[in-house]
């Protein structure tokens, strides 16, 4: 058995592989209302059959006003919690986890959802959009400037978190995981390049972590004690010029992250401003390998790791104790079944769905 297919623990979770399923807008939600629907179950259904140990379901808008597009899921509301519970139910049936990417999108919300044939940019009220909230009056490129969040507006945020974790809890989620990363609320007050507030969420590094701590906080305290809590963290902005996020913050953070309770962390970058980002196989690997060292915290790595030698090396290496891949599993939903055959399990070690045994390589 292969350290990349072999079971980790968080918690009291047992997850039986280390690939997980990146969290990937699908933009597929049709009445603006944040209900997954059956492409959904069909999305994630076929990557539980396909050998992902954990899936963790895409940005998700803790309310209203925190979706990315109006296109995106939600769990703010009951009927939100039946539909999630049908999927995480089919899920589970297939021996597979589930996690779900709590969200608020702050200065990035109220867009077009990323497709193809689509405008770029904020959709107006009149489009279904709506009024945005940052922690500063300071616009995205190409996108409406926001409105500064209040304190109370700060306190709403805190408050979605706790109430949409609850509610995950709820639909049958195993995991839940902080979007703290890509430019999002969370990143947003992290970086000095978008929050430039003057107040207790401003300025100093304890000051401008002080909203992820507080999610972190209000999500421990209302799941239970068993359930493992992730946060995904940009681990830099990629920005050399002006003051802004990076590595040794990240550290920083993660350390206080893992002190209130966060079990585990995974690693990307960028998001917050345009920058010179030098993509390429493994390309933020780096970043999870110096958390993972001087953190000492489950880590993972993602970023355009495609194939199952390059996944395993990592893990041999000691970069990271996960793998998340992202879009080799839009291409290949059974993406970690291939990986097994790659990597040398025999046939019966490969947890094949007994309907499919014609297909296995």
């Amino acid at each position: 058995m292969t350290s990349l297919l072999s079971p980790i623990t968080l918690r009291s979770l047992e997850i039986s592989n280390r690939i997980w399923l990146a969290p990937m807008c699908q933009y597929q939600v049709d009445k603006n209302d944040g209900v997954p629907h059956e492409w959904h179950l069909v999305h994630y259904g076929a990557r539980a059959v396909g050998g992902f140990g954990l899936l963790i379901a895409e940005s998700t808008g803790v309310s209203p006003e925190g979706r990315i597009s109006p296109n995106c899921t939600g769990l703010w509301n009951d009927d939100q919690v039946v539909a999630w519970k049908k999927i995480t139910n089919f899920v589970h049936s297939q021996g597979a986890k589930m996690g779900v990417q709590l969200n608020h999108a702050g200065r990035k919300a109220s867009t077009y959802p990323w497709l193809p044939g689509v405008p770029n940019g904020t959709q107006s009220e009149a489009e279904g959009g709506w009024q945005t909230f940052a922690p500063s009056a300071v616009a995205q490129e190409g996108l409406d400037t926001p409105q500064e969040l209040t304190i109370d507006g700060i306190k709403k945020v805190v408050a979605d978190f706790a109430a949409a974790a609850q509610r995950a809890v709820e639909a049958g989620f195993d995991v839940i995981e902080i979007h703290g990363a890509h430019g999002y609320l969370l990143h947003q007050f992290l970086s000095p390049i978008s929050n430039k507030r003057t107040d207790e969420y401003g300025g100093s590094f304890e000051n401008r972590t002080r909203l992820f701590r507080e999610v972190a906080t209000a999500i421990r305290s209302v799941i239970p004690e068993g359930m493992p809590l992730v946060a995904r963290i940009s681990a830099t902005d990629w920005i050399d010029d002006e003051p802004s996020w990076d590595g040794d913050q990240t550290v920083k953070l993660v350390a206080d992250l893992k002190e209130l309770g966060v079990d585990a962390v995974d690693i990307s970058t960028g998001g917050v401003a345009a920058a010179r980002i030098p993509v390429g196989p493994s390309y933020q690997v780096e970043f999870a390998r110096q958390v993972k060292q001087e953190v000492g915290i489950p880590t993972s790595a993602v970023g355009m790791i495609t194939e199952a030698q390059q996944a395993q090396q990592h893990l041999d290496n000691g970069d990271a104790d996960i793998i998340t891949i992202g879009r080799a599993a839009l291409r290949e939903p059974s993406w970690p079944l291939k990986a097994a055959h790659q990597l040398g399990l025999k046939t019966e070690e490969i947890h094949y769905p007994r309907s499919y045994w014609r297909g296995v390589w």
